[in-house]
């Protein structure tokens, strides 16, 4: 019998993550960083297609992956049209909308589509898709209102790890997912905060384009008013309040880091200005973990507490003295993606189910 690997590729802001599976049998993971000197020399994310593609190829090649043997290849996804949860086959519309943004702003995620659908043409027999991208869209429309009629909240978020999550913490209780009602708070380079109700995501915040708390380097909701005013001021490009939104807001534009083991490390130092800045990330995800609450109506099955940030027992344990009396609250450090691309992409290899068409 032939050996008929999935590849899982996962592009973020400042590494490209790959996984080969045979099976549900994991024979590599690497995350492979880039420094801010490497991306810098890019204007534009589209720009990073090359270097990032040439990386995975060499590290495949290190780890003596035949990709000859590669039948699926499984991209996070990136910033599409609004699609129900599913793994969605890569066709030219897709990556037209991956190329130009389709949500109107621009991911490392967008390029993971690419480069699986490029290596995919190279490999006999090989199928390229992407997988619950972070436009992932259930929410109740009521959820939708924004305010005026200009404007419809949108979810962009991290959809592949909280629905993963979710489904995980579900099998280890014994409950399916689609009875629970959990309130999952995802914590990295941006933080979400979603609720679950019967198996979908009824409610979430765009951890993206500016929404919820501010995270390591977002800036989350800001004051409308001091926002216009400073659109209006004469001194930004569009670009330049772009970049103060997403990647040189949130802890960065305090602290000048986005790494949250820094800012510990700084406060363990007696920083005062770093203590307050982190406890005030703590208590906004704390704030929407509340109102996330009032969404599932005070029915709260679980809280749960993922993404890179929750290996941080100072950030949990506080986020728990703050959340504790809605609901119990469950700690599931890092992101179970990689998996959950690779798991996605052997239920379609086997025949377990079908890709939708973008």
């Amino acid at each position: 019998m032939s050996i008929q690997l999935v590849l899982a590729i996962n592009p973020g802001s400042t590494s490209t993550k790959i996984a080969v599976y045979d099976g549900t049998n994991r024979i590599l993971e690497q995350s492979i960083s880039h420094s801010t000197d490497e991306l810098g020399q890019f204007a534009d994310m589209m720009d990073q297609y090359a270097f990032r593609e040439k990386h995975v190829l060499e590290e495949l090649e290190k780890d003596n992956i035949d990709l000859h043997d590669i039948r699926i290849i499984v991209a996070r996804g990136g910033l599409l049209r609004p699609v129900p949860s599913g793994i969605y086959r890569i066709n030219e519309t897709m990556k037209d909308d991956l190329r130009e943004g389709a949500a109107s702003t621009q991911h490392a995620s967008n390029l993971g589509g690419l480069i699986a659908d490029a290596l995919a043409a190279d490999i006999d027999e090989a199928e390229a898709f992407v997988a619950d991208p972070p436009v992932v869209d259930e929410m109740d429309e009521v959820a939708r209102l924004a305010g005026h009629p200009l404007f419809r909240r949108k979810p962009i978020f991290h959809a592949l790890n909280q629905k993963a999550i979710a489904r995980k913490h579900a099998r280890e209780t014994g409950r399916p997912y689609e009875e629970l009602n959990l309130i999952v708070a995802h914590m990295g380079g941006g933080i979400s905060v979603a609720a679950h109700r019967g198996g979908r995501i009824i409610d979430v915040n765009n951890a993206l384009d500016g929404e919820g708390p501010f995270s390591p380097d977002r800036s989350g909701t800001l004051p409308m008013g001091d926002m216009i005013k400073l659109c209006f001021s004469g001194k930004y490009t569009i670009k330049e309040v772009k970049k103060m939104m997403v990647g040189q807001g949130g802890i960065m534009a305090y602290l000048g880091t986005g790494d949250v083991r820094e800012v510990i490390e700084k406060i363990n130092n007696g920083d005062e200005e770093a203590a307050l800045v982190l406890d005030a990330m703590i208590y906004q995800v704390a704030k929407a973990i509340g109102a996330m609450s009032t969404v599932l109506e005070g029915t709260v099955d679980g809280i749960i507490l993922t993404g890179g940030i929750a290996f941080n027992q100072v950030v949990t344990d506080t986020i728990k003295k703050r959340v504790g009396t809605l609901g119990q609250v469950y700690v599931y450090p890092g992101e179970d993606e990689m998996e959950a691309l690779a798991m996605n992409g052997l239920m379609v290899l086997n025949g377990e189910i079908e890709a939708h068409e973008y």
